[in-house]
């Protein structure tokens, strides 16, 4: 069996998609995986918690772009000027390559219902971190609540449009897009 070689939990991602697409996430082991590109259950245990875990790697990466864009906000900037600079850089970690695992990703959680509620609680723990970054800013409870959970779901309904069947616009582009909408709905929206 192999081992040691460079891109291991990258290899095991690409399988474990595979095979979740090919024989469904419930009868796919994570010794399935493992064997499947030459390497030992141990070795998969190494780099995942279990198999659930292998579709959720590098969430902290996708957190950390949308935390570089807070950061890259100018200090005076607006709670949802501020989110905005997030989502444009959360989007950055979408290049239209990761289109066609993202898509096949998104269709194993789309089946499994355990599966769709670790997909919430990712983006709830997202929105919280957001949240409490923009507070770090100065940026008052309520209003940092909104903004990250605003942002986070802006940044749902783009993710689910790009991955949609037969949509080619970049990540970005609709990303904007629904920022876009969402602006001009506030902005036509009537007070409480």
């Amino acid at each position: 069996m192999a081992r040691w070689k460079p891109g291991t939990a990258e290899r095991l991602q690409a399988a474990a998609l595979e095979l979740f697409a090919t024989r469904g996430y419930e009868r796919t082991t994570a010794t399935e995986i493992a064997q499947s590109v030459g390497l030992t259950e141990r070795t998969f245990f190494r780099h995942f918690s279990d198999k659930r875990e292998v579709l959720f790697h590098g969430q902290h990466l996708l957190a950390q772009a949308f935390l570089d864009g807070v950061r890259a906000a100018p200090p005076d900037a607006s709670a949802l000027d501020t989110v905005a600079r997030a989502l444009r850089s959360g989007a950055s970690y979408f290049p239209a390559e990761r289109r066609p695992q993202a898509r096949t990703r998104q269709a194993v959680i789309d089946e499994n219902p355990a599966l769709q509620e670790r997909e919430l609680r990712k983006m709830a723990d997202l929105g919280a971190t957001l949240a409490d970054t923009l507070r770090a800013r100065g940026v008052a409870d309520l209003a940092a609540t909104v903004a990250a959970r605003t942002a986070v779901a802006v940044f749902g309904i783009a993710f689910t449009r790009w991955v949609g069947d037969g949509e080619q616009r970049s990540f970005e582009d609709i990303v904007a897009e629904v920022y876009g909408e969402l602006l001009t709905l506030a902005g036509d929206a009537a007070q409480l």
